[in-house]
């Protein structure tokens, strides 16, 4: 269900309808088809940066929307989750807990279904999610599709290390593929084509998983196989602020960007990872340790074996150094 969270209007768009408006609706038509409920939004477009690729479509309110009014519902049998995908709870759960994630068994029913054309019961979905081509809102791709040259423009920050490392992951869930084939053998008996690395090539399946993971929509308090959901007229056709309920997670931009290519101005969660190593400092640190003993002695007779380090050892482990009260403690003068 998609609700209007913000405090003011929501004034519905002003275009003229026209035949190419039409023409957008056929997925909005195929839902009402297929149980959608009367609703109160329609399909606009957004020119593309790129001019090869065709504009993506967003959710527009088709009448004035106060807060709290019900936008849209979509029913479950519109709602694709992996319980649903294999058919048995306990076969999603196992392929989850193996090497394989949600996204790479949803991308593959996908691509499976793609295959079947028109045959196939989602086909108006598909052709939709092949449109976005895995572009957010700002009718930006993933920098998972980037080409390295456009990469580079992110060198210097922490952002282009983490395409990276979910690009080399997506490689690895490829190579997994074919577990799928065979452990769920009687979901795929209804495709007569080769296994998954031999039908598909790895750049199909990147292409894939990056429009599944771009419109992805995180339920809460469910089972396992039902926690990812592709939810049609939601992301990345519905847009997404941070007073939106019906977001995509508590997620700091540099995540938005990788996982559904747009950023959020005012997004309380964004955060700076900022690592800090210990080098020398740990050494400095088991220097000081016999001096930060001292505070532990009771006996003076005890002072001469802690400082050279024999005899017996206060109860002081290098675990509690960060927890014991230091105060103004140097090498050349005890703790305080």
């Amino acid at each position: 269900m998609c609700a209007a969270s913000n405090s003011d209007t929501i004034v519905k768009s002003s275009e003229i309808t026209s035949k190419k408006e039409e023409e957008h609706g056929d997925l909005k038509s195929w839902m009402h088809r297929n149980g959608l409920p009367p609703c109160k939004v329609m399909l606009r477009e957004r020119p593309s940066h790129d001019s090869k690729h065709r504009p993506i479509h967003y959710v527009a309110a088709s009448e004035d929307l106060q807060a709290g009014d019900v936008a849209f519902s979509v029913p479950n049998s519109l709602v694709v989750t992996l319980d649903r995908v294999l058919g048995n709870e306990t076969i999603a759960e196992l392929l989850t807990t193996n090497k394989l994630s949600e996204l790479a068994c949803l991308a593959l029913y996908l691509m499976y279904e793609k295959k079947q054309g028109k045959k196939s019961f989602w086909y108006p979905y598909i052709r939709e999610l092949d449109r976005q081509r895995g572009r957010g809102q700002l009718a930006v791709e993933s920098p998972l599709l980037w080409t390295e040259a456009e990469l580079d423009y992110l060198t210097g920050s922490p952002t282009k290390a983490e395409v990276l490392e979910r690009a080399e992951g997506i490689k690895r869930e490829y190579n997994e593929l074919d577990t799928v084939w065979f452990m769920a053998g009687s979901l795929f008996e209804q495709y007569p084509y080769d296994i998954p690395t031999e039908a598909f090539p790895f750049k199909i399946f990147k292409q894939a998983f990056v429009a599944v993971q771009s419109c992805v929509v995180h339920l809460q308090k469910v089972s396992l196989a039902r926690r990812f959901a592709l939810v049609p007229l939601g992301p990345p056709l519905l847009s997404y602020r941070s007073n939106c309920k019906a977001m995509c997670g508590p997620q700091p931009n540099s995540k938005l960007l990788i996982n559904y290519g747009f950023v959020d101005e005012d997004n309380s969660y964004d955060r700076m990872v900022v690592e800090v190593f210990m080098g020398k400092e740990r050494e400095a640190v088991m220097d000081m340790l016999p001096y930060l003993r001292l505070g532990y002695v009771s006996d003076p007779s005890e002072m001469q074996s802690v400082l050279s380090s024999q005899g017996p050892i206060c109860p002081v482990g290098e675990e509690n150094i960060e927890s014991m009260p230091a105060g103004n403690s140097r090498p050349d003068k005890p703790a305080t």
